[in-house]
């Protein structure tokens, strides 16, 4: 070997442990895994440089459903941090914990141990409720805005002081539904969230999301869902507020969600989609993503 042929070698080899060591770095920064509060391992998906985004997922769904709004803002400037509630996806599966202030606290312990500040909080039917029980519980200091997406809330159970909701029966019944058939459930309810356009694949692939979802988790999950009264809790919220819902949502029908969800946050921006279903955010995912843009960049 020459001279010439040594010192190439050198460069290179010097060019791949500086690589390494930068890989290296950026993981010893950012870990897979949160550890929630009582020891439950939150996985998270971290892409992008910038502005930090935190999104909440749908009951049942895993990280994976942000996907395509992950794609489209990782390359306009924005760190997209998705993790999955526990239970979910490929983070821990303990016994208890579904509760919605345990919930909420998971989603502190994700702030929290990446360090984030200004944080945008963006949550998506369960995820939404989530976001507005982390703000109500542990106040918005770190959080620059909101973004709630068809967001399940603030109560939807029908009592004496709340007619913007459904009969505890009905619920009862859909539980019912997830605890004796939910791969048939999933199956049933295609069509009410997506729309007739939407690819048999993309229907597939969120569809084996949910069902991939432990039963007893669902159920759990569920439970804690429609069992808080969120109302109090919008009081609280003082930062910029984006509220999009479709008003063909059959899951979380806008008049008793979105509507009320921005009437009860103060200078809340309500943005309702024509022949939107729950699942807008891949039947509306051109839509969705330039308004949420546009929203973190204003």
């Amino acid at each position: 070997m020459n001279r010439r042929d040594i010192i190439t070698s050198s460069l290179a080899a010097g060019s791949v442990v500086a690589l390494g060591a930068r890989l290296a770095g950026a993981q010893e920064r950012r870990p897979v895994v949160v550890q929630a509060r009582d020891g439950t391992r939150l996985y998270f998906r971290d892409w992008g440089e910038g502005q930090p985004v935190v999104f909440v997922s749908s009951w049942a769904l895993s990280s994976e459903m942000w996907a395509y709004q992950v794609a489209h803002l990782a390359e306009r400037g924005f760190r997209c941090i998705a993790f999955d509630r526990r239970g979910h996806g490929r983070s821990d599966v303990p016994a208890r914990g579904y509760d919605m202030d345990t919930l909420a606290d998971d989603l502190g312990s994700v702030i929290e141990t990446l360090g984030l500040k200004n944080v945008i909080l963006v949550g998506h039917s369960m995820g939404g409720a989530e976001v507005i029980r982390y703000l109500g519980r542990h106040g918005a200091a770190k959080v620059k805005k909101v973004a709630l997406v068809a967001a399940v809330g603030p109560y939807v159970v029908q009592t004496a002081d709340n007619p913007y909701g459904a009969p505890m029966a009905y619920h009862q019944a859909t539980l019912k539904a997830y605890a004796t058939d939910f791969p048939g459930w999933a199956m049933a309810n295609q069509a009410l969230f997506f729309t007739p356009e939407t690819s048999p694949a993309m229907k597939a692939w969120l569809t084996d999301q949910l069902v991939a979802t432990p039963v007893p988790v669902a159920v759990a999950a569920f439970k804690a869902l429609i069992g808080k009264d969120l109302r109090p809790d919008l009081a609280k919220i003082d930062r910029p507020t984006l509220v999009i819902h479709g008003d063909k949502d059959a899951s979380a029908p806008l008049a008793i969600t979105g509507q009320r969800l921005a009437a009860g946050i103060r200078g809340a921006e309500l943005r309702v989609y024509p022949g939107a279903p729950h699942g807008l955010f891949v039947t509306h995912m051109d839509q969705l993503n330039a308004d949420l843009e546009a929203f973190f960049k204003a």
